[in-house]
C-alpha cells in the first residue's frame, strides 16, 4: 500500500526524531468523496480515537473529511492502519510533521456542511478539479512567468512567507476568495480563462476546491500543488525551493520552515496573527493580551478577558498542570 510505505519512509527517514520520547507526530489528511451518512461515519471515527491519546480536529461532511491529528507515533501507527481499511479512506496520502508538545488540547470529531468552508452550492473536486502536480514538478511549472501564480490562503497567513511572486488576493477567510475572483479575474474579460492558473495553500485542500470553483466558471488550463505547502517543504531541497519565508499552520506550532522544521514565529493570543520575536518589541505588545496587529481593535471587555486569561496560563505553568487554550482551528478558512 503505497500510502502506508509514505509513512514507513517517513519514520525511518526521522528516526533520530524518535530518540527523544517527547517527540509526537502530527498528521495532516483531507480527502473529497461522497459521504452519505455523516453520523454512522462520526460514530466509526470516534471509536478509533477514543480509546487513544491522540488529540485533535476531524471535520466531516457530505463532500469528505478534514483533520489534523498528533499523538505518540505508536498509537498514531495504529490509528493510520485502522483508517486506511475503510473503503473510502484506503488511499488517504497524509503530509507528517513534528511536534516538542502535542499542538492540540483535545481530540474534536465534528461534522459540518463543508469540510473546508467556500459557500459556493455544487462546487465538488469529485465532479470537477483542475490539474494535480506534484511538488516535484512544482518549480518548473510556477518558473514560467506566464502563470497566473495565486495564493488562496487567508492574508494573515500569507504575510509571514509565500511563493516567490505568488499573488496575494487579501482575503481575510476563504469564503471571500469567490468575491475577489469575480472582481479581480473576471472584470479582465473572456481572455482570462485562456490563461494558465496555478494556486497552492497549506495543505492542499483550499486550492484543491478553488480549482474545482475555477473550472466551474469556465477556466479551462487550471493546477494546484498535490499535498499543498506542506509537502513542497518535506520534499523541496532548501537550496532548489522558490518558497521565501514560513509557512502558518493551524496549530500552537504557528509556523513550519523548510523539512518542516518548527519556524520562528509565536502567536498573540488575543487576535491570533502570528508575531515575531520584532512585533514583541512593539509598545503594543502585552503577552497574552495585545499585539500591534489588535490593540486597537480588542474592547475593555475582551481585554480583561484576555488578562485574566494568560493569569490562568502562567498559573498552570507554575502548577504544573495543563492550561486549556483557544481552538486555534475556529479560524481555519
Amino acid at each position: 500500500m503505497k500510502p502506508l510505505s509514505d509513512y514507513i519512509d517517513f519514520l525511518n527517514s526521522n528516526e533520530k526524531q524518535f530518540n527523544d520520547d517527547d517527540n509526537l507526530v502530527v498528521v495532516a489528511f483531507y480527502k473529497f468523496f461522497e459521504l452519505e451518512n455523516l453520523n454512522v461515519f462520526q460514530v466509526l471515527l470516534k471509536s478509533i480515537f477514543d480509546k487513544t491519546n491522540i488529540k485533535g480536529t476531524i471535520l466531516i461532511a457530505s463532500e469528505g473529511v478534514n483533520g489534523t491529528i498528533s499523538g505518540k507515533k505508536n498509537e498514531i501507527s495504529k490509528v493510520l492502519k485502522q483508517l486506511w481499511k475503510l473503503d473510502d479512506l484506503s488511499d488517504l496520502k497524509p503530509k507528517y510533521s513534528f511536534a516538542s508538545k502535542n499542538p492540540f488540547f483535545r481530540m474534536k470529531i465534528k461534522i459540518k456542511k463543508e469540510i473546508v468552508t467556500l459557500g459556493v452550492n455544487n462546487v465538488s473536486p469529485t465532479k470537477l478539479v483542475g490539474n494535480y502536480v506534484k511538488p516535484e514538478d512544482w518549480n518548473e511549472l510556477i518558473s514560467d512567468n506566464s502563470v497566473l501564480l495565486i495564493d488562496t490562503r487567508n492574508d494573515y497567513e500569507v504575510s509571514i512567507g509565500s511563493f516567490k511572486r505568488a499573488l496575494n488576493p487579501g482575503i481575510t477567510n476563504f469564503r471571500e476568495f469567490p468575491e475577489w475572483v469575480s472582481k479581480n479575474l473576471l472584470t479582465k474579460g473572456p481572455s482570462i480563462k485562456n490563461k494558465k492558473v496555478a494556486m497552492f495553500c497549506t495543505g492542499g485542500i483550499r486550492c484543491e476546491k478553488s480549482t474545482s470553483y475555477l473550472k466551474s466558471l469556465g477556466f479551462e488550463d487550471v493546477y494546484h500543488l498535490e499535498g499543498g505547502i506542506l509537502k513542497y517543504l518535506e520534499k523541496t531541497p532548501e537550496s532548489e525551493s522558490q518558497w521565501d519565508g514560513s509557512c502558518f499552520v493551524f496549530d500552537y506550532r504557528v509556523s513550519v520552515e523548510h523539512n518542516l522544521k518548527l519556524g520562528k514565529y509565536d502567536m498573540c493570543f488575543a487576535c491570533r496573527m502570528p508575531i515575531s520575536e520584532d512585533d514583541k518589541e512593539s509598545e503594543y505588545f502585552i503577552q497574552g493580551e495585545s499585539c500591534h496587529h489588535c490593540f486597537n481593535i480588542s474592547n475593555d471587555k475582551q481585554k480583561k478577558r484576555f488578562k485574566e486569561r494568560q493569569k490562568q496560563i502562567e498559573l498552570s505553568k507554575v502548577r504544573k498542570i495543563s492550561h486549556i487554550g483557544p481552538n486555534l482551528n475556529e479560524k481555519k478558512g
